[in-house]
């Protein structure tokens, strides 16, 4: 399909183009100019979303249950040397 470049160098993609690659407003676009052509490449919105606090729910802040912050750190590392020497 042949386009024609605006008054102001813009272009349509084609919808059919922007639905494959997943295309929508506020997509971030990265061009660069190759030899006789232009390359562009598209990348996902920014998200705006805050993710403070999204992995609490895996984390165990709790040491009481364990004993000590200086014993946990050395079993950690001791299961950690178990592990490699049994690779």
């Amino acid at each position: 399909m042949v386009s024609i470049v605006g008054s102001k160098g813009q272009i349509v993609i084609t919808k059919k183009i922007r639905e494959q690659l997943g295309i929508v407003p506020g997509c971030r676009v990265s061009q660069r100019l190759v030899d006789d052509h232009v390359e562009i490449y598209f990348m996902g919105p920014e998200h705006t979303r805050s993710l403070k606090g999204a992995l609490r729910q895996y984390i165990d802040t709790s040491l009481e249950s364990k004993g000590d912050w200086a014993d946990v750190r050395e079993r950690a590392w001791a299961e950690a040397a178990m592990e490699r020497e049994a690779c």
